[in-house]
């Protein structure tokens, strides 16, 4: 059964605890010293007239003070926290922007700029994962790149213009795969949330910052009047406010090592994994070591998002990331002292071809572990589209007129009736296009046209508001002219959907909800159902199919559903409530529709769409089928 992906998600889930663990002894830490603070503020009696010392009257023990610290200091850290967490609500590309990047828009004809989005677009489709937006950090000359979102679907990939200017292809593919296991291992949600508690942690010294400020110009207005200096304690409580932002800092470092450090080995390790070369992801480390920028970031951003980059962004006493010269040499046991220097490959190098094929193993297993025999065929799945329809793929123009092509009938009055609403409701000339791509979009095979769907989500994506909703609804008309749902329309619009709604709607990332089986066990029987039915010629092979799906989930009580109980709609509301699953928990059930789809020993086309799609809709991408791979 599939576990590596799988656990990696569960573990990466309870790194949450770790995270509240330390959030914890931080929030500790600040009360106690703001609790110490108060207590002087407090017990402060002014100066002894006779004398000309300073008078205290301190009672270490004040229940009332005690909870108004603590309300003084959850309003402030938790208000901070949430603060900063709504902001990065958009995902990560609410945080490649905050971070200067920009979006690099899929039809771009610079060469620079297209290696890049194809080196991303080969890693989205050999991974079963939708293309991500793709932001270039023009400002930065230092060697990194980050992977944000608290999903596959709302992910982003930001890259500095000294990383894709100054890599190599090969080098540049293995930064990007690293990035692509942060994607699918589950630890970008962990890094947003990072961000979002180190924020309220900090907000403390912030507070202390601006009242030193105001003591400050508070202080210079009573001497030019001649007034005794009444911001003094202004200016005292503002620079132990600050004290304490140095706590917070020490605690937020502290905390960002504590669960980065050895995901960075993990994705190092992974990325060789992926591409099976590496001298890629070493060839960037090196030269890394070698640049007198290094992997600096230089936007006043970078601080809070320092966790999350490939390389070293800041200097800190307690370091994000692992010695670089060990990650090195965890990769290139030959290294030595001397580091190699930065070189520029002509950017408009061809794909990458000759990977070594992987041990094909099963699809369920290979969830989430990508292999080169998966970079290869996306790399030829790619270049096998006709050059119109990858061009229209990268446009968003010609994005629309593809789905809308895929999903035009090969009944000529059906499909007269859907270029009719074409004409009544789509933008101007997205008809003519859709027309013209028409005869060669049926000519693809199913790989190839779940592939094109892949490839347009980005055009797709810099829709504006108007144009997305139009463009769903056209979707939704378009499939419901022939007054049927096939399977293929289903998969195309589960995944559409899946992907776009998060750039376009206020979509809550999917959390734990459910940890056991029995629970869901009717969603679970309609998703068994669906499968059995696709594949079967008669009931007695569809109740076989159910029964070994079935009996891989030792749940006691499933029943075969009739086919009216378990169609493609039912399957959309069964999915959305197993969406709330554990992780492990769907991959037991990843596993018993692959056993149910392979009861027969076939795989038809319209099956392996069914269980890719409802990985897909589970939050599990799975790569697509290699030739004589079995799905379990």
């Amino acid at each position: 059964m599939a576990t590596n992906f799988f656990e990696n998600q569960d573990r990466a889930r309870k790194k949450t605890g770790l995270l509240v663990f330390f959030f914890a002894a931080a929030l500790i830490a600040i009360l106690a010293t703001l609790y110490a603070l108060a207590v002087f503020v407090v017990g402060f009696q002014g100066q002894d007239p006779s004398t000309g010392a300073m008078r205290w009257n301190l009672d270490w023990w004040s229940p009332e003070l005690l909870s108004q610290v603590v309300l003084f200091t959850l309003l402030v850290v938790g208000g901070g926290s949430l603060f900063k967490t709504a902001q990065l609500r958009g995902g990560g590309s609410a945080v490649a922007e905050s971070l200067g990047g920009r979006l690099l828009h899929a039809n771009t004809v610079d060469p620079t700029e297209r290696k890049l989005l194809n080196v991303v677009e080969e890693m989205a489709i050999a991974s079963g994962t939708a293309t991500p937006p793709v932001y270039l950090l023009d400002g930065e000359v230092g060697i990194n790149a980050f992977a944000a979102g608290f999903t596959p679907n709302d992910a982003a990939i930001g890259v500095t213009r000294g990383c894709a200017e100054g890599l190599t292809r090969d080098e540049l593919q293995g930064v990007i795969a690293h990035e692509f296991s942060h994607i699918l291992s589950g630890d970008m949600r962990l890094n947003l949330r990072l961000i979002g508690v180190i924020h309220g942690i900090l907000i403390i010294g912030i507070l202390g910052y601006w009242l030193l400020r105001s003591a400050a110009w508070s202080g210079a207005g009573h001497r030019r009047s001649g007034r005794d200096n009444s911001g003094a304690v202004l200016l005292a409580v503002g620079f132990a406010l600050m004290v304490i932002g140095f706590l917070g800092t020490f605690f937020g470092n502290l905390i960002k090592a504590s669960v980065s450090r050895q995901r960075e080995f993990f994705a190092d390790a992974s990325a060789v994994q992926f591409t099976r070369n590496p001298d890629g992801i070493a060839g960037a480390l090196k030269k890394i070591a070698g640049l007198s920028a290094g992997s600096r970031m230089e936007h006043p951003n970078a601080p809070e998002a320092s966790h999350m980059f490939f390389g070293r962004a800041l200097p800190s006493l307690f370091s994000t990331h692992p010695p670089l010269e060990e990650r090195i040499r965890r990769l290139d046991p030959t290294f030595g002292e001397q580091f190699a220097e930065p070189a520029v490959e002509p950017a408009a190098a061809g794909a990458v071809s000759g990977f070594a094929a992987g041990s094909l193993g099963s699809a369920v297993d290979q969830i989430g572990a990508t292999t080169p025999a998966h970079l290869d065929q996306a790399v030829q799945l790619i270049a096998s589209l006709p050059a119109a329809i990858t061009e229209a793929a990268h446009e968003t123009w010609g994005a629309r007129a593809v789905i809308y092509a895929l999903l035009a009938a090969g009944d000529e009055s059906v499909r007269r009736n859907q270029f009719d609403w074409l004409a009544r409701y789509a933008d101007n000339g997205v008809l003519d296009e859709t027309e013209r791509l028409f005869p060669m979009v049926g000519r693809l095979t199913a790989t190839q046209r779940l592939t094109l769907v892949d490839l347009v989500i980005p055009a797709l994506r810099e829709l504006s508001l108007p144009q997305y909703h139009a463009f769903k609804d056209n979707v939704g008309a378009l499939i419901a002219a022939d007054r049927k749902l096939d399977v293929f329309e289903w998969t195309l619009q589960r995944i559409l959907l899946q992907h776009l709604a998060p750039a376009f709607e206020p979509v809550r990332p999917s959390r734990v909800r459910v940890r056991s089986l029995e629970r869901v066990a009717p969603a679970c029987a309609v998703v068994l159902s669906t499968l059995a039915w696709a594949g079967a010629r008669t009931r007695a092979a569809a109740e076989t199919a159910f029964a070994q799906g079935a009996h891989e989930l030792q749940l006691s009580g499933l029943r075969l559903l009739e086919p009216e109980q378990s169609g493609l709609d039912d399957l959309d509301e069964a999915l959305t409530v197993l969406d709330g699953l554990a992780p492990l928990r769907k991959g037991e059930l990843l596993h018993a529709c692959a056993v149910a789809v392979a009861a027969d020993h076939e795989i038809a086309d319209r099956e392996a769409e069914l269980v890719r799609a409802t990985a897909d809709s589970l939050g599990c991408p799975m790569p697509p089928l290699l030739v004589g791979q079995s799905l379990v």
